[in-house]
């Protein structure tokens, strides 16, 4: 696969992702407003968009053919802790909307800010350290 191609379906899976989050949040904020329905839904929107985000990045951007349980437990937990870092960089772009305009429109434009430069570093450490045999299978074609 050539790098634009990767290039634009890791872009449209990040888009797919967002849109998961954004809807998952908007659920949860169907239930009124505050910090602490603020709180929840930036999490059950990021767990949706997590698992939205390894199902598709690990098939189709890394190929990586690991089944099984214990397979899915580690690539997902090093996959879940390269997340921390870029999470950071979501939540706070998106607090930082709020916080400054108020509004949901700009809520939701820092959220997908966040997520755009988030996912950009979290594809970097994904190749680096979590999805590393079928990088190596690639190379070495």
């Amino acid at each position: 696969m050539t790098g634009a191609a990767l290039a634009l379906r890791y872009a449209a899976f990040a888009a797919a992702a967002t849109l998961a989050n954004l809807g998952a949040q908007r659920v949860v904020l169907v239930f009124g407003e505050g910090a602490v329905l603020f709180t929840t839904a930036m999490a059950v929107g990021t767990l949706v968009g997590l698992v939205v985000k390894y199902l598709l990045d690990k098939r189709w951007i890394f190929h990586d053919a690991s089944t099984g349980l214990r397979a899915h437990s580690t690539r997902f937990t090093l996959y879940s802790l390269m997340g921390v870092v870029t999470t950071a960089i979501f939540w706070s772009s998106e607090t930082a909307f709020w916080l400054i305009w108020g509004t949901d429109a700009m809520r939701e434009a820092g959220a997908i800010l966040g997520l755009g430069v988030g996912y950009t570093v979290k594809y970097l450490l994904d190749r680096r350290f979590v999805f590393t045999d079928g990088r190596r299978k690639t190379e070495a074609a």
